[in-house]
């Protein structure tokens, strides 16, 4: 099934990070949108056992083409973000599947004596909301926590100074909730109470120090003036916020219509992440991916691509966050450059998602070159060898000869962590006559990768080179010379200590024993060292053939090779029969070589 097929290749590039997917349909209208503590796992467990679910399920995946995830800090703004996409997005299939909640926020009201209370209904009324809050255990807890500190009410009356001293509100002291102290009737003024407020509203911020600055003056004041009882009632309400552990409040509702976008620059593409932010609430997000065709500036690309985005989501917003300054006077928009605070928190969050979105970008075009990677092991070597890409292809050289004599040298090649035997090659040192390691190392490197840059073929993402720091320096000086430092990362193993050895690194990178990571290196290292003995050993043993076949006449090149190829010593070739050679060489050389070893008879 084709559907089912394309959508296992985009399970394998979600993250096990929190954060919110989507489900597309063929129009990319989103059907269905939900949140997750591990998205990878979430996700992944509504395909498992397709044929077995529940019918409602089984339409909304069966219409399901595509899937589009944002990346969060937490899963409490997962939970955020989903419920501000199903507001914007109105998904069909949320409806069927799962309730659509609204989270409470809490609500300070525009009155002159203002009331603090949990709402789910959010409306332009001019009072202020705070929130949303995904746990209602905080919200209630932060009410708990400003009713006992503050005395605010919680009646509905509609409470002004004109209607304070009218008959009709003394009923209501029959009728106060808790410690309410009664302004309704002039037991509290406007201004006290308006005080109170004001010390609520900073809590509801997440400013607890004026709070406890205000209440600390209160309990000497008291204690001064010998109002003991009072000064304990003040002691234990700073004991009551220094038992409430502060949390940032989620959504900042100052922050409201403001487009965010991260930007940086790969492989000669320009990548950009843009994230919408309404009512201090993530809305939107979305990729992006630039290449630019002329010398075009840094800033130029990047407002190429706000505007394409902005026009594209059709955004008013009048301020943009960046993590640079374009230098811009454009009327009626402002750029800023957060160093801190909210912004340069959303900044923050923007770079995680493009970060992510660059790596399954190259994860993707490394796929579509090499097949099916295997990113576990990957990227584990790219951690532990501190490395900028993950090392798909990997060549290893080594050097080898015997007593100064047949200079060699081979280079290995492994794909996917596995040998690619077939793009293996082998070198005689051409330019060095003794040994020398240094100068041979250096040749080897010049001639494999100018080579590969005059044929137009891929370069190694990483090479291995069996060598301490010697034989790293002879290595760069190539790569320096053919001006490609920058395109390819270097390492080289030494034998001994098994050292890792790093460009312009002094000290060398010792990696775990037990590690895949040295394994894998350690495997590729043998196999060259492997590869480069075989080669001399051959070259050995043909040069000893060579010797008394060259005493033939009329026995050439050709000839020679043919017969060492199949037959592994002299004595061999001297007992073969002669419809052997006649097979292998024609029968008028293989009478030569015949009566050459049979002379005598």
């Amino acid at each position: 099934m084709k559907q089912l097929d394309d959508i296992k290749k985009q399970l394998d590039n979600i993250p096990h990070k929190p954060g919110v997917y989507k489900y597309l349909d063929h129009n990319d209208v989103v059907l269905y949108v939900g949140k997750a503590k591990d998205l990878k796992k979430r996700v992944s467990s509504y395909w498992k056992n397709i044929q077995h679910v529940s019918g409602k399920l089984k339409v909304l995946l069966s219409k399901t083409v595509k899937i589009e995830y944002i990346i969060t800090n937490t899963e409490n703004d997962a939970l955020l973000l989903e419920n501000n996409l199903i507001k914007t997005l109105h998904p069909r299939y949320n409806i069927l599947l799962k309730d659509d909640k609204t989270y409470p926020w809490i609500k300070v009201t525009n009155e002159e004596f203002p009331r603090i209370f949990k709402t789910r209904l959010y409306t332009n009324d001019g009072s202020l909301y705070f929130g949303p809050y995904p746990s209602v255990t905080l919200l209630y807890l932060l009410l708990d926590l400003i009713k006992r500190l503050f005395s605010i009410r919680s009646c509905k009356l509609p409470l002004t100074i004109a209607n304070i001293s009218k008959n009709k509100y003394k009923e209501c002291l029959e009728f106060h909730i808790g410690n309410c102290l009664a302004p309704c009737v002039a037991k509290q003024s406007k201004e006290d109470y308006n005080e109170k407020v004001q010390l609520a509203l900073k809590i509801l911020k997440g400013e607890l120090k004026p709070v406890r600055n205000y209440l600390f003056e209160k309990m000497q004041w008291s204690s001064d003036k010998l109002l003991f009882e009072q000064a304990a009632e003040y002691k234990n309400k700073l004991d009551l916020l220094d038992k409430y552990q502060s949390k940032s409040i989620i959504v900042n509702q100052n922050l409201h219509n403001i487009d965010v976008f991260s930007f940086d620059e790969k492989d000669h593409h320009y990548f950009m992440n843009y994230i919408k932010i309404m009512h201090g609430s993530v809305v939107q997000s979305h990729n992006l991916i630039l290449s630019p065709q002329l010398n075009e500036t840094k800033e130029d690309i990047l407002w190429q691509g706000i505007s394409h985005i902005r026009q594209l989501f059709n955004s008013n917003s009048h301020e943009i966050v960046l993590p640079f300054d374009l230098k811009l006077n454009i009327k009626n928009l402002t750029f800023t450059v957060p160093k801190a605070g909210d912004k340069f928190k959303l900044l923050q969050l923007s770079f995680s998602n493009l970060n992510h979105f660059i790596h399954q970008y190259t994860l993707n075009k490394l796929k579509a070159n090499y097949g099916n990677v295997n990113v576990r092991l990957l990227n584990q070597v790219k951690n532990d060898l501190q490395l900028q890409n993950i090392p798909v292809r990997m060549e290893c050289f080594d050097n080898s000869h015997h007593q100064g004599e047949d200079l060699v040298a081979s280079c290995v090649v492994f794909v996917n962590g596995k040998p690619a035997k077939s793009e293996y090659r082998h070198f005689k040192i051409k330019t060095v006559d003794i040994p020398d390691d240094f100068a041979s190392m250096r040749e080897v490197i010049y001639r494999r990768y100018k080579r590969l840059l005059e044929e137009n073929k891929p370069l190694p993402h990483l090479i291995v080179i069996d060598g301490g720091k010697g034989q790293l320096s002879a290595a760069l000086e190539s790569l320096n010379k053919l001006n490609i430092t920058d395109k390819i990362e270097i390492i080289s193993i030494a034998k001994r200590l098994e050292e890792i050895f790093k460009p312009n690194d002094h000290l060398p990178l010792y990696i775990d024993k037990r590690s895949e990571t040295l394994k894998l290196i350690q495997r590729i290292r043998n196999e060259a060292h492997r590869f480069a003995i075989t080669f001399h050993r051959q070259l050995k043993l043909n040069h000893s053939h060579s010797s008394i076949l060259d005493e033939i006449s009329g026995i050439g090149k050709t000839t020679k090779s043919k017969l060492l190829k199949q037959y592994q010593s002299i004595d061999e070739i001297a007992n073969a029969s002669k419809d052997e050679l006649t097979t292998l060489i024609g029968s008028q050389r293989a009478n030569i070589i015949w009566n050459y070893f049979h002379h005598a008879e």
